[in-house]
């Protein structure tokens, strides 16, 4: 009866085993199919930084432009 008991725990603790490991593998697939998703963001945004950098000049730009246009319609208006 004693042999059929430990028989009986080996094998469940065996099935424990095998089910964490399959949950474990299931876990880090999903984790990888994150980072992967992550890094595309990564590169996105990277991209959309780069294509947005010049902006800043530009618009400083025709805001210095503006400046000049309203400075001179004030002088017009006065």
């Amino acid at each position: 009866m004693n042999t059929v008991l430990i028989i009986a725990t080996l094998v469940e603790v065996l099935l424990l085993v095998v089910v964490l490991a399959g949950y474990l593998l299931a876990i880090t697939g999903t984790l990888n199919k994150i980072a992967s998703t992550a890094n595309l963001i990564r590169i996105g945004v990277h991209a959309i930084d780069e294509q947005v950098r010049p902006i800043e000049s530009e618009v400083r730009g025709v805001n210095g432009a503006l400046q000049k246009v309203a400075t001179a319609l004030t002088n017009v208006t006065r």
